[in-house]
Order: C-alpha cells, then sequence, then structure tokens
C-alpha cells in the first residue's frame, strides 16, 4: 500500500498565477488521493481555495506592509511550515520568497524550475519552457512529473452558496454574457471606448441578454461610471465578490469576455466560454484561456515591439498602443458569435 505523503504546493503571486497552480493540485489528487495537500498563496487569493474538497489547509502570506513587515510575516509562516513537516514542496513561483520557503521546509522531495534563484538547494529541477505551444499549466506539470502521470486542467470548486448568489444576477443558464473589461496593466487592458463599442452592439443585437461587467474591489467606481456611460438597463455591476462567487456567476454565463488578467483564469477554471483579447502580451507565452470553446482576439497588424513584456507596462512604451487600439470591434464580435455557435 502507498505510503500517504504530505504535500505543499507554494505560489504566492498573482491570482492568474495560483489559479493555474490549482491543475497540479487537480493532477496531484487524482493520482494520490490519499495524501494531504496543502497550498500556500498571497493574502487575498486564500478564497480561491475556500471549502475545497481536498486541500487540506491554506497558508498565506501577508504581503502588505513595508519590506521589514512583509519579509517577518515570511519567516513566521516558514516556520509554520517547516514545524508541520511536509514530505514534499513543489513550487512554480520562480521568486526567492517561494523558493525560501520550499527549501526551510526541510522537505525530502523540494521541486522547482532551474532558473530559480535558489536552485542548488532544490531536490529536483526542470526546465522552465517559454516556448509556443507550452502553456503554463503543461509547464508546471513538469514539476510533478516524476509522480504523477496524465495532467488535469485548472478548476475551482464554487459551493451551493456561490452558485445561489450566482443566479440572483444571471436567473437562468446563457442569460447573460461578463464582460471583464479593466486590468491593472494598462497595455493588458483593451481601451475602454472600444469595450463600450463592443457592448452596445452585443446588446443591439441580443437585446435579451443581461450585461455583467465585472471586476474586483478596487474597480467599483470604474465599473459603475462605464455602467453610466453604457445607459442600459440590462447592465449589472458585479465589483468585489468573492473569488469562487465570481468564478460560479462565469460558469452561468452564455460567454465570458476578457482581457489577458485574471478574469481570464476564472473562467478557464469553470470551463466557461471565453473570449481573450491580447493587447501587448501573446498567447505564446502560455497564459491563454483553457475552455472548451474559447477564442483568443489580437491584432491582425504585425508590431515589432510586441510583445513588449511578459506582464505588460503601465502604459505603452512606444506611446501609439497600436496593439490595444488595432483590435477592432468587429472581430471580437465576430469571435463571440463563433462562440456561442460552436456546437456543445
Amino acid at each position: 500500500m502507498e505510503s500517504c505523503l504530505r504535500v505543499l504546493f507554494i505560489q504566492t503571486a498573482f491570482i492568474g498565477d495560483a489559479i493555474l497552480m490549482t491543475s497540479m493540485v487537480e493532477s496531484w489528487s487524482a493520482a494520490h488521493p490519499n495524501d494531504e495537500i496543502h497550498v500556500c498563496v498571497r493574502k487575498g487569493n486564500e478564497g480561491l481555495f475556500r471549502g475545497h474538497p481536498f486541500v487540506h489547509e491554506v497558508w498565506v502570506w501577508d504581503k502588505k506592509g513595508g519590506v521589514v513587515s512583509r519579509y517577518c510575516k515570511l519567516f513566521q509562516l516558514a516556520r509554520r511550515i517547516r514545524q508541520r513537516a511536509f514530505d514534499a514542496v513543489f513550487t512554480p513561483h520562480r521568486h526567492a520568497s517561494s523558493g525560501w520557503l520550499t527549501v526551510f521546509s526541510g522537505a525530502n522531495i523540494r521541486s522547482a524550475f532551474s532558473s530559480h534563484p535558489l536552485a542548488k538547494a532544490m531536490t529536483h529541477l526542470v526546465p522552465h519552457r517559454m516556448e509556443a505551444g507550452w502553456h503554463e499549466v503543461d509547464r508546471n506539470h513538469e514539476l510533478i512529473a516524476p509522480w504523477v502521470e496524465g495532467k488535469d486542467l485548472p478548476r475551482l470548486h464554487p459551493n451551493p452558496l456561490d452558485l445561489e448568489r450566482a443566479a440572483t444576477v444571471l436567473a437562468d443558464h446563457d442569460s447573460g454574457v461578463v464582460f471583464a473589461p479593466l486590468s491593472q496593466w494598462g497595455t493588458k487592458q483593451w481601451p475602454l471606448e472600444q469595450w463600450q463599442a463592443l457592448i452596445l452592439q452585443v446588446n443591439q443585437e441580443h437585446p435579451q441578454w443581461k450585461i455583467v461587467l465585472m471586476g474586483g474591489r478596487q474597480d467599483a467606481l470604474e465599473l459603475d461610471a462605464f455602467a453610466d456611460r453604457l445607459c442600459l438597463p440590462q447592465v449589472n455591476v458585479v465589483a468585489g465578490w468573492g473569488l469562487l462567487e465570481a468564478a460560479a456567476l462565469m460558469k452561468r454565463a452564455r460567454a465570458v469576455v476578457t482581457n489577458d488578467s485574471g478574469p481570464l483564469h476564472l473562467a478557464s477554471a469553470v470551463n466557461a466560454p471565453t473570449v481573450a483579447i491580447f493587447c501587448s502580451t501573446s498567447p505564446d507565452f502560455g497564459f491563454g484561456p483553457l475552455a472548451t470553446h474559447s477564442r483568443v482576439v489580437e491584432t491582425t497588424e504585425a508590431l515589432p515591439c510586441r510583445p513588449c513584456g511578459l506582464h505588460g507596462h503601465p502604459s505603452c512604451p512606444e506611446q501609439h498602443f497600436r496593439c490595444g487600439t488595432g483590435v477592432q470591434v468587429r472581430q471580437v464580435g465576430e469571435a463571440i458569435d463563433e462562440l456561442l455557435n460552436e456546437p456543445t
């Protein structure tokens, strides 16, 4: 009989990275259902695992505060993790902080990418292959390949209360479309003028559909102002919902239309039909949609400056933002129509 291991997955980066890590959790649980699985994420992302059916415990690093406060909290977290005596620790996060948690854990198995700054202290290393055709999920699974066969996709587990709240906005499945127009990276955000034109077009073609504008708590004022400009009775602003509540709402929608940002990965994790708009970044980086029915929309213009970085920038370094303005409303509208006409 296989011995049960205590396993920890560490990903303290942004929400999209934490969601993509869930594919490793799903795969490990399927291969080793008796193991005790833990995850470690940055504060704010722990809601992804609320009531999770097979995650034993969520460990949280609160990064808020100054440098001294942040790293005092990291040290305290590391001590608690070490006391739990993990057998295996895996970190797809390529920053020293996550690596230090991995090393200090004292686990016999410590797996990371070979480009990690603490690579020499790991027991298992694999290359981080930034190649076309490789999704981040594929790269992450290389870290657990010696212990797991096969590959599951990211998955979130909204509970009945999450689904119930989603039903207050979209009472029937397929009764509306979720739009996530904002991004913390300026060059990842398709211009709001074009979002407005798209939503008005969708409303004209499908006046019976509800329009849901989704964002975080920090987006509430901007989304309210955007809704006022649209001046449509069908518009609902959903800002600051819990992560699983937002995922449940996406699961009920006919489609989710989003930038290359966190909502894209939320949609993938509940297999919601997705249209993803890529401006300064590229799906070749390996962060495209994973839903069964999905489309990627990009500018058709060959721009020598694109992509200009893995995460984008606050504003266009070339001061023209043609990678964003060059994505036409017609392109996105056609992608939505293609998506909705696909056989299920």
